[in-house]
């Protein structure tokens, strides 16, 4: 069965046999072993300098590490501003607002770009700004570098969910406003459930809060940086994340796993487009990752869903009321050319039968 929806993803069988490692005490030399390698390569992934920035490893999914990103870097006091056109938007409003932290929403359809002038002139007495880099509701990379520059001219800390871009898209982390992004190993990195992480700028950790426990990232950061752990963490996940990290390097780091994406992409766009499918959003505005298309005539997504599923395909319905006009095809993952070309073919079946 391929997975063609957005995380967990189809594995290498070169990650899935890292699973099969020994088990590991996490206080053993051995462990601290596999932490620390990940964490480097986390930051090699985007070649940013260990002195500078850190990777904070915890065991969750991607919703634990922006959690643990809003919960912590928004210093006590600060005033937050969230930039939502989607539901991962949605969730870190519902996030900021279970902790009380103080906050405003910049609120756009789902099916909407974000209007970067009009969240810059918002930036008066706020001390951070959180957005989601590819929104995966319809497939949306939202542009962030002209509001990362504008959070940098006035020390204001960008926070970024990245958990379906890190990894595949491009991200000025050295450039602009950020000071942490959020993301999982589970999606564009090819690990497996169980392992996410914040990158984070160590001077902007040191202004950091203390509101929630297991995910409370300055004892994390510290305790990592000391080749330690506050918790059991999920050991076989990390061996994962470490062997697909190595993988990403070995097939050429991130502008070969983004062109890979990126060809898929557009291989299922052009031939989905054949069958007179169109893409929910135009494909200059949407991730190399994930795309959304519109259900063809007289099918709905129960239909589509079940029959591609029986030949070896799982997609993922439009979420909220777009379940109705949308399906969406992820691109990450153990996926080739011959498995779009099948995708395709699957569908075009599925056309003609309706």
């Amino acid at each position: 069965m391929l997975l063609l929806n957005p995380g967990p993803v189809t594995l290498t069988e070169r990650v899935r046999k890292s699973l099969l490692q020994t088990d590991l005490c996490h206080r053993e030399p051995e462990f601290f072993d596999l932490q620390d390698e990940a964490r480097s390569r986390l930051l090699a992934a985007y070649s940013l300098d260990p002195k500078v920035w850190t990777a904070v490893l915890m065991t969750g999914s991607g919703t634990a590490a922006v959690e643990c990103m809003i919960a912590g870097m928004v210093r006590q006091g600060g005033r937050l501003l969230i930039v939502e056109n989607g539901v991962y938007g949605e969730r870190i409003a519902q996030i900021a607002s279970q902790y009380g932290i103080d906050h405003e929403v910049v609120k756009y359809a789902w099916m909407e770009a974000p209007d970067t002038d009009a969240i810059i002139a918002k930036l008066d007495g706020v001390t951070n700004v959180a957005i989601i880099h590819h929104e995966t509701t319809t497939g949306r990379l939202n542009q962030i570098d002209e509001l990362s520059a504008a959070c940098k001219e006035r020390g204001i800390g960008l926070l970024l969910d990245g958990v379906s871009s890190f990894g595949a898209e491009h991200i000025d982390f050295n450039g602009g406003g950020i000071t942490a992004v959020a993301a999982t190993a589970n999606k564009c990195l090819h690990g497996v459930p169980g392992a996410a992480f914040v990158i984070a700028k160590r001077e902007a950790l040191q202004h950091a809060a203390s509101r929630t426990y297991y995910l409370g990232i300055t004892r994390l950061a510290k305790l990592q940086d000391e080749r330690n752990t506050p918790f059991t963490p999920s050991v076989h996940a990390y061996y994962a994340l470490v062997e697909a990290l190595r993988e990403f390097e070995d097939e050429g780091g991130l502008e070969a796993r983004h062109a890979h994406y990126a060809g898929l992409a557009e291989q299922a766009r052009s031939g989905l487009a054949a069958l007179g499918i169109e893409g929910a959003l135009p494909a200059e505005e949407s991730s190399v990752v994930l795309r959304a298309y519109r259900l063809p005539k007289g099918v709905t997504y129960p239909v589509l869903h079940d029959a591609l599923k029986t030949e070896g395909f799982v997609i993922y319905a439009g979420q909220g009321g777009l379940s109705n006009e949308l399906f969406r095809i992820s691109t990450m993952g153990a996926l080739g050319p011959a498995d779009i070309d099948r995708l395709i073919a699957s569908i075009a079946k599925i056309v003609r039968q309706a």
